[in-house]
């Protein structure tokens, strides 16, 4: 029997390992960290080998096939251990490939992907079809696969999904846009990750689709350097060459062959101009998958957006308070700097991945007037802007952060937690980050 080693026992993992189970393979699990509860109780009900704490490497060494999380970096010990007897290693999303053969709607990219992903899958909801959500988002694909039958995924991939992804085809393929992230993991080199980035277009042919934003400086430059077989569909701000998406007189034309159609930009539920530009990479996507126009309409009017993701918390004596602790590269915070209206409080810091902060230096002069460090190592952020003049505090809790943030705060002004930052030295991921940053502004 085939044996099948799982590193990580978070969401991938499991589902990993279910699914190689029921495909009759030898599976164990193996976390170096701690198991949570959780999943623990799982392996347990489905009677798989596990261990935590460490990596046994008489085991781990001993695979026919590596399926390797996410978070794990290539220069782990025990993946360079593997990489030098030769052994396979994969990612959960192309080993759940092998078993279905459901349509894949993929979206990658520096910032936008859970919002357009989410409004994909709202609308093809909306529209009836038999669809699942997964990737960097929602249950593990492989575990989808393992239990549900869905017809269609629509799937989040970050840049580490996509590397461990060799034969995994998609059907329809976003790239939303590149800027430089986690370039800690790509040996500091630019040019490695947006390689990665464009992983998400491999073994496409002419049936298939690339949607892609034409105001990209980045991903422009690289269709140049690339022989790319899928059909393309580009969208921008305005139209200037070939864009299929486009903003005209303030309405969004969809100019395709398919189910041409036109809604006013005020109509659509997420405003500001990145969700512009991730709405109009999610009804590109609808609209080659045959969805009546008038359901894709209704979809952008109703949609909710995403939690931790420029989400509006409350509004305390006059001061609103958002929530954007997705926001964990720079780009992201300049997305939701720019979407700002009032004079604004800036709540960021964490672990720093490489970040370049004059991105956001014009929009944190012109907008920001207080500067909150939440961080354990704040000296790069004091060493960037304290030439600037602006007021800044150091706080190593929520709770300090929030706290100093409403008190120099005054009416008709925005407090915006937008980190620029990883959140791993202070909180567990940026959903515990958010979470305690919506409680203790609710607690105020």
């Amino acid at each position: 029997m085939k044996k099948i080693v799982v590193l990580g026992a978070a969401e991938s993992g499991i589902g990993a390992a279910i699914l190689a189970q029921k495909e009759g393979f030898d599976v164990f699990v193996s976390d170096f960290g701690a198991i949570t509860p959780k999943y623990k109780e799982i392996l347990q009900k489905y009677k798989i080998a596990w261990e935590e704490g460490k990596h046994t490497e008489e085991i781990v060494l001993a695979a026919s096939e590596v399926i390797k999380s996410p978070g794990i970096p290539e220069k782990s010990p025990i993946i360079k251990a593997l990489r030098a007897q030769g052994t396979s290693i994969i990612s959960e999303i192309e080993f759940a490939k092998r078993y279905t053969t459901a349509k894949m709607i993929c979206i990658s990219g520096s910032n936008g992907k859970t919002t357009t992903t989410s409004l994909i899958y709202h609308i093809l909801k909306n529209a009836g079809l038999n669809v699942g959500l997964a990737g960097n988002i929602g249950k593990s694909l492989a575990w989808q696969v393992a239990e549900c039958n869905f017809d269609y995924y629509v799937v989040e991939l970050s840049s580490f999904q996509l590397d461990g992804m060799y034969n995994f085809k998609a059907d329809i393929a976003i790239l939303l846009n590149i800027t430089p992230d986690h370039l800690d993991r790509y040996d500091y080199k630019f040019q490695n990750y947006i390689d990665s980035k464009f992983r998400i277009i491999q073994n496409q042919t002419a049936e298939d689709s690339f949607i892609y934003w034409n105001d990209d400086p980045v991903i422009t430059a690289e269709l140049h350097k690339r022989d790319i077989a899928s059909t393309r569909l580009p969208f921008a701000l305005n139209k200037k060459d070939d864009e299929i998406a486009y903003l005209k007189d303030n309405n969004v034309v969809f100019n395709t062959l398919v189910n041409p159609f036109t809604m006013p930009h005020d109509e659509i539920a997420l405003q500001g101009i990145h969700n512009l530009y991730n709405s109009m990479a999610a009804g590109l996507a609808a609209d080659i998958m045959n969805v009546k126009k008038e359901i894709i309409r209704q979809s952008f009017s109703d949609f909710k957006g995403v939690e931790h993701r420029l989400e509006y918390v409350a509004t305390v004596r006059g001061v609103r308070f958002i929530n954007d602790s997705k926001a964990t590269n720079v780009n992201s915070c300049w997305y939701a700097l720019q979407s700002m209206k009032t004079p604004l409080v800036l709540i960021l810091g964490g672990t720093d991945k490489g970040n370049d902060y004059s991105e956001i230096e014009e929009l944190v002069k012109q907008k920001v007037h207080t500067l909150i460090f939440l961080g354990v190592d704040n000296h790069k952020l004091h060493e960037f802007f304290d030439k600037m003049g602006k007021k800044t505090i150091d706080a190593e809790s929520m709770e300090a952060a929030v706290n100093a943030a409403y008190k120099n705060a005054t009416k008709d002004d925005t407090v915006l937690l937008s980190p620029c930052c990883a959140s791993f030295d202070l909180f567990k991921n940026y959903e515990d980050r958010g979470t305690q940053f919506k409680q203790i502004v609710k607690a105020l």
